[in-house]
């Protein structure tokens, strides 16, 4: 076995076999006392129902021919005392009590006195059920000599010259207690031994195959989890449904996966990254040089030049100053929402009100590119419920995209339509369209397609439409086609 091997659950190994052997001393100790007790308890009542009649006849025998009270009404204790001599001979335990019709204690014939304070009253309930039991169940009685503690017994009622009383008999006596104990005493001993040898053989042998069987699927658990802790990243347990801690396998399994692909998505977000810095790079650079070269003339040619050319130099810088300024805007925006900084704050609001006004805002710069703009089914007011400064940039960005993709004599239509519960919004151009192999991409951020066309564009305007989107748990959907244009469609509730 390899030290790898060795030291793969060795906490949990020990803490199982502490747990096997506080069972095998918890089963050892609760075997001898449930034997030793159920042992003595039918060891008392096999003693009681062998000895159920030995009260009816001491009065048969020895009551029959001499009465236990004298003349003058006190006890024969010459009587009592040849009782003795023959309980001696057959049971130096058994006690022998003369009871009144109440249960008081009028005579007794023990063998040896006791330490204790004894009992002037016996309790008649548990007597008069044995009587009427005729002895055939255990049953306890009061011990006169022990106050609060009860013995088996053999008891009988007589009526002797219009006295009447009971016979008690103790069948287990002081004395017979005392030898009992010594040799429960020694008994519990030797089945001790036993009992606990035979559990621990027993114990132990199901112990190692129940801590084999199951560190088996730990140390294969394990063995997988180093694996993919050293960089193997396609480790995974194999049937985890078949392993005794599927739970445990399949967590795993599903962890892995997760890991793997979060470091996935980690290197295609860094990926991205590098490909967004290198395309802001290069789009910031463009109007900073533009602005850098017409400033340089400016400086170099201000006597020389003309106030016309003076005021077309600084017109042209000042549009790319806007054009930067433009840029870096929708990349703070964007970073925003890919950080997740920023929450939709819906409200109720007219999408029919605030389309009229995009119209109005980009009539101009259409009609610059002599291109059609309009607002299609204007005349019904359509509510949405939704964050209306997050809609209104959505549909700038569309609305600019299909303006700077759609040539002069074209058309941009913006288009509001009630479907079910929800409003959708469709911007359609007649631009140039989106090839077919590109369209799945163009929403990804810094995603120009049409590699071809002299515009120029930021690359991040549809990307923030997606995210607004996003936020709004809603989908957009583009249909286009090459030479026939496009068409972006999105849905928002209606309020």
């Amino acid at each position: 076995m390899s030290k790898t091997e060795r030291t793969l659950t060795p906490s949990l190994t020990k803490k199982l076999w502490l747990v096997f052997i506080l069972i095998i001393v918890l089963m050892g100790a609760s075997y001898i006392f449930i034997t030793g007790y159920f042992a003595n308890k039918y060891n008392q009542a096999t003693t009681q129902k062998l000895n159920a009649k030995v009260a009816n006849h001491l009065i048969e025998e020895k009551f029959q021919n001499a009465s236990p009270f004298l003349e003058d009404g006190s006890i024969n204790k010459e009587l009592f005392g040849d009782l003795m001599h023959d309980m001696m001979a057959v049971n130096r335990g058994i006690e022998v009590y003369l009871l009144g019709n109440d249960g008081e204690i009028q005579y007794s014939v023990v063998l040896s006195p006791s330490e204790n304070e004894a009992a002037e009253k016996v309790s008649l309930t548990p007597i008069q059920s044995f009587i009427a039991d005729e002895g055939e169940n255990y049953i306890l009685g009061d011990d006169p000599r022990n106050p609060g503690e009860q013995r088996i017994f053999s008891a009988a009622p007589f009526d002797i010259n219009g006295k009447k009383g009971f016979i008690y008999i103790i069948l287990a006596g002081e004395e017979f207690q005392m030898i009992s104990q010594n040799m429960l005493a020694q008994y519990f001993v030797k089945l001790g031994i036993g009992a606990t040898l035979l559990t621990m053989f027993f114990a132990a042998l199901l112990g190692i195959l129940s801590i084999w069987f199951l560190t088996k699927n730990l140390r294969l658990m394990t063995k997988t989890v180093r694996k993919f802790q050293e960089g193997d990243l396609t480790a995974r347990i194999e049937n985890p449904e078949k392993s005794d801690i599927e739970v445990f396998a399949k967590s795993f399994n599903e962890m892995a996966d997760t890991i793997t692909g979060n470091i996935d998505k980690m290197q295609s977000v860094d990926t991205l990254r590098r490909e967004l810095i290198a395309n802001v790079s290069h789009d910031l650079r463009t109007p900073l040089a533009i602005m850098k070269g017409y400033i340089e003339t400016l400086q170099i040619k201000k006597d020389t030049l003309t106030e016309a050319e003076k005021q077309e130099y600084l017109q042209i810088t000042n549009d790319n100053v806007d054009k930067l300024s433009g840029q870096i805007n929708q990349l703070f925006e964007y970073s925003k929402l890919e950080a997740e900084q920023v929450t939709p704050v819906k409200e109720p609001f007219s999408i029919t009100e605030l389309s009229h006004d995009l119209i109005a805002k980009f009539k101009v710069i259409a009609d610059k590119k002599e291109i059609t703009l309009e607002l299609n089914n204007p005349e019904e007011n359509c509510m949405v419920y939704a964050d209306v400064s997050l809609v209104e940039r959505a549909l700038q960005n569309l609305i600019e995209n299909a303006l700077k993709y759609t040539a002069p004599k074209g058309k941009v239509t913006m288009s509001l339509n009630k479907k079910n519960k929800n409003i959708e919004i469709c911007i359609a151009d007649t631009g140039t369209g989106i090839p077919l192999s590109e369209q799945p991409y163009i929403f990804d951020r810094y995603k120009q397609v049409n590699k071809n066309s002299k515009k120029q564009g930021y690359g991040l305007g549809l990307a923030i439409v997606k995210k607004i989107m996003d936020l709004h748990e809603t989908t957009i959907t583009v249909l286009s086609k090459p030479k026939e244009g496009s068409s972006f469609i999105f849905n928002l509730p209606a309020y």
